[in-house]
């Protein structure tokens, strides 16, 4: 999903159509306030990331709340991994949002801006903000692994057999499977082959 926040509707619409040009899924928002107020759906506890990545186009200029404001934002939630944000500017702006860029900002452009190159960029932080999220999801069902299923976990890795495993371990091979039943499960995997590409 693009999220566009832009306080000129010219734009607003503009940067929508040229979303849709590329098979984009686009949402508006007149201000950072009304993004900032739908925020709380993204980051929640039902996140609603959109699994196809999402990118944040962001004004630097608007009336309510500057775009930098929005970003520090972003960043203080610890948001801009799956939400990547590029900046549009004016050229007044550019120090400002070379700086961003130093913070973490995905990109930046001038206005006024060449649309494919723009495009291309969302594209690219679309596809970061894939990778992020898949990431996330590997940590978060890496968090659900007892002490010693982790243990278990890098001895597989480590190429190692169950009755090696259980050896170094000093538990039977029988536990050895149990526990490698449970890893399997929780990392939503189904072979040693699987569990090293998913964390490689």
């Amino acid at each position: 999903m693009l999220h566009i926040v832009d306080d000129e509707e010219v734009i607003r619409d503009a940067l929508a159509w040229l979303a849709q040009s590329r098979n984009i899924k686009a949402r508006s928002y007149a201000g950072a306030r009304n993004f900032l107020d739908g925020l709380d759906g993204l980051d929640g506890p039902h996140n609603g990331f959109d699994p196809d990545g999402d990118c944040l186009l962001l004004d630097v200029r608007m009336p309510d709340i500057n775009g930098v404001g929005v970003f520090d934002q972003l960043r203080a939630r610890g948001l801009t991994a799956r939400l990547p944000v590029i900046f549009l500017t004016g050229h007044g702006d550019v120090p400002m949002a070379v700086d961003t860029l130093k913070r973490g900002a995905f990109d930046f452009f001038e206005k006024p801006f060449n649309d494919n190159e723009l495009m291309d960029r969302v594209d690219q932080a679309m596809a970061a903000s894939r990778a992020a999220g898949v990431a996330a999801q590997v940590q978060a069902r890496l968090a659900t692994l007892s002490a010693r299923e982790r243990e278990v976990l890098e001895l597989i890795l480590a190429g190692m057999m169950n009755k090696v495993v259980a050896d170094k371990l000093g538990i039977s091979m029988r536990t050895v499977e149990v526990h490698r039943a449970h890893i399997f499960d929780k990392m939503e995997v189904k072979t040693a082959v699987e569990l090293a590409g998913l964390l490689k």
